[in-house]
């Protein structure tokens, strides 16, 4: 029975492509149009149609981390290609829908993020062995996208060149006050502090960066000026001249969102200046795969502009500016892939075969995703003010070869 409706399931979405399937039960069956590269899986669990047709992205990766699914010449990288793009042109079939339906019900209780389950959140993912980063970020672990403002930047300048973008929109003046959200490694921050002269805050849920970030800023000598803390951006206290939040909202949970853009608010002085870089949906609100809240982001959501923009507008700000960019994540995270595997001998040793089959995963899928299929990042510009910012984007490209010139160095 669940080989049939799997094979229904299929049958709908692999429409272009050339995808050949073998069964528990021995049988073979190919899916699309023939053309391309062909794509060979074996399923060695018999439980593994009932769980695919249940929830398609859970058991898939599951599948393929425990080697229950496998793909012939392990051709992780077609797999997911024709998957995903076959997914992006098709959506679900009928028979599936009142599962989605469901999973769209349940995103809310989900994405709660209350304080404590914040920081549980947080510390599953990047309190992970500090070495792994090491494996397959850029020397200032920069976890989040980068900017090719150039096509042949490396990963290094790409990252940099996200840096001063950002300093650029928030208009930084030495002596400035700022909130720097969800920290990380301390590397915007320290960037700030360094070639800015801003007075820094971070604040971050994990442990490791916390630690990290506050030995980086001793050793670059500026532990006076950027000062890192471990603790929820919602107990914070005081006004800022400036806040940045790089690659943080995507853990706030829809549920949290006006109570962040009045948290937001309320820190910033009457002429601040807020930056907010998330990845987001280019179409309408959505769910988050079961696999990646499982695995790699519990609690974390892509946001939709649609409701991103509803709750900014609850609160009393102007968004400034709206930037969308489309394929920098995809670059990003082809870098972050091919450091890993130039590393995952390493990573082995760090962690077993299953975690590295699973960061695999994670980072190819989220590349074909942002690819394939309607993912972004957006950079909202906020400020209580109207006029806090120039009229015009001139002002950011007037500087941007001297920009690009500092990335390089």
């Amino acid at each position: 029975m669940w080989t049939n409706t799997l094979d229904s399931l299929l049958t709908h979405l692999i429409r272009q492509g050339d995808l050949k399937i073998t069964f528990p039960d021995g049988s073979t069956r190919r899916y699309g149009d023939g053309r391309g590269r062909a794509v060979a899986i074996t399923l060695h669990d018999e439980a593994l149609p009932r769980k695919i047709v249940m929830s398609p992205d859970l058991a898939v990766g599951e599948g393929y981390m425990d080697e229950r699914l496998t793909i012939e010449d392990d051709d992780l990288y077609g797999f997911l290609h024709l998957a995903i793009s076959n997914v992006a042109r098709q959506g679900q079939p009928w028979f599936r829908k009142p599962l989605e339906t469901g999973r769209h019900v349940m995103r809310y209780l989900n994405q709660f993020n209350p304080v404590k389950r914040a920081r549980a959140n947080a510390a599953h993912h990047y309190d992970l062995s500090g070495e792994l980063y090491d494996l397959f970020l850029d020397d200032d672990r920069q976890y989040s996208c980068a900017y090719f403002a150039r096509p042949d930047m490396t990963l290094d300048e790409a990252q940099e060149a996200k840096k001063h973008h950002i300093a650029g929109k928030l208009l930084i003046e030495p002596g400035m006050r700022v909130l720097d959200i969800g920290c990380g490694w301390g590397g915007m921050g320290l960037t700030l502090a360094r070639d800015y002269g801003a007075e820094v805050t971070g604040v971050t849920l994990s442990n490791e960066q916390h630690a990290m970030a506050n030995e980086r800023a001793e050793t670059a000598g500026v532990a006076d000026k950027a000062k890192f803390h471990l603790m929820d951006y919602r107990q914070v206290e005081g006004q800022f001249d400036r806040i940045v939040s790089v690659g943080m909202f995507e853990h706030v949970g829809v549920p949290h969102y006006e109570e962040y853009f009045r948290t937001v608010n309320e820190r910033l002085t009457p002429e601040g200046i807020a930056l907010i870089h998330t990845i987001g949906r280019a179409d309408p609100p959505g769910t988050t795969s079961p696999w990646i809240t499982k695995y790699i982001f519990p609690g974390g959501y892509v946001p939709a502009l649609s409701e991103t923009a509803r709750a900014i507008e609850t609160q009393d700000l102007y968004t400034t500016d709206v930037e969308v960019w489309r394929l920098h994540y995809a670059e990003t995270l082809k870098h972050w892939h091919e450091r890993f595997v130039s590393n995952i001998d390493r990573a082995r040793e760090l962690y077993d075969e299953r975690f590295c089959r699973m960061w695999r995963y994670y980072l190819l899928a989220c590349e074909l995703t942002f690819r394939l299929n309607k993912q972004v990042v957006f950079q909202f510009q906020l400020s209580p003010r109207q006029d806090a910012v120039p009229l015009t984007r001139d002002y950011l490209y007037r500087d941007s070869e001297d920009a690009l010139q500092h990335a390089a160095e």
